[in-house]
């Protein structure tokens, strides 16, 4: 399997999951365009490191999510773009009587409105191109709940109800639409909390892993961003071609409960 001559756009890509997808595409030979609302030498060191390491185009690109415009200028100063991986997202939680309309707006702007934005820029490309593939990153949020989070779940079950739509609009094109959802995912973010539980359960790193942060999650283990980069990667390949307007859960069985 190899992406040599693909342009591939991450949201959301200095760390964590998105870095984690950019590496795995990088890996297979996609030209990379890693991006965050942040615009510091240490992104774009990021990027070159990705370059050298791989031996591909790494570009990063400053665009804020949480902004339609700016979601519309990234597609277009990237310049090109095969495969689109919709991954920026924040969360808040609080009571639904209790959340804060900002926070809200914010989750929303981010989490769904910047892969409509993404997406609608993008079509043109990949139809102009004659292939495209865009992945989104949902969540098993976007087929699930749970309380004191309803922007992140309203966000992500949008996200679904958008791949959906946008597979259906591009069926008979030689382009897919699908979503990945997570379950939870050691990120580096997620391994700076696991202290924390520690000392307030008084637990091991095993147990608060297993019997706290992991409860939901049947297999007991975290996801890896490697797992997610890869499955991104399958969606892109010649196997998935028939694969699209979907959904492939990468949470340790958490929906099947």
């Amino acid at each position: 399997m190899t992406l040599q001559g693909k342009t591939a756009i991450v949201t959301g890509s200095n760390s964590g999951i998105g870095l984690g997808v950019a590496r795995e595409l990088a890996r297979a030979g996609a030209d990379v365009v890693l991006n965050s609302f942040t615009d510091r030498p240490e992104d774009h060191a990021l990027a070159a490191a990705l370059a050298a390491e791989f031996g591909v185009q790494v570009r990063y690109i400053r665009a804020d999510m949480s902004n339609g415009a700016d979601c519309r200028a990234l597609i277009e100063t990237a310049g090109g773009c095969d495969i689109l991986v919709n991954n920026a997202g924040i969360q808040h939680v609080a009571p639904v009587d209790q959340f804060p309309v900002e926070k809200w707006d914010a989750v929303i702007a981010i989490n769904l409105s910047s892969a409509f934005h993404t997406t609608a820029a993008a079509l043109p490309a990949m139809r102009a191109r004659g292939w495209g593939r865009v992945v989104n990153i949902a969540s098993a949020h976007g087929l699930t709940a749970s309380p004191f989070k309803s922007a992140y779940v309203a966000a992500k079950h949008g996200i679904v109800g958008l791949t959906k739509t946008v597979a259906l609009e591009t069926a008979e094109e030689p382009i897919t639409c699908n979503a990945i959802c997570p379950g939870y995912v050691l990120t580096p973010l997620v391994e700076a909390q696991i202290p924390d539980q520690m000392k307030t359960h008084g637990m091991s790193r095993e147990d608060v892993i297993r019997k706290v942060m992991l409860e939901r999650q049947p297999s007991r283990q975290f996801a890896t961003v490697e797992q997610l980069g890869g499955t991104v990667v399958f969606l892109c390949s010649p196997a998935a071609e028939q694969i699209t307007g979907t959904t492939i859960s990468v949470d340790g069985g958490w929906t099947a409960l």
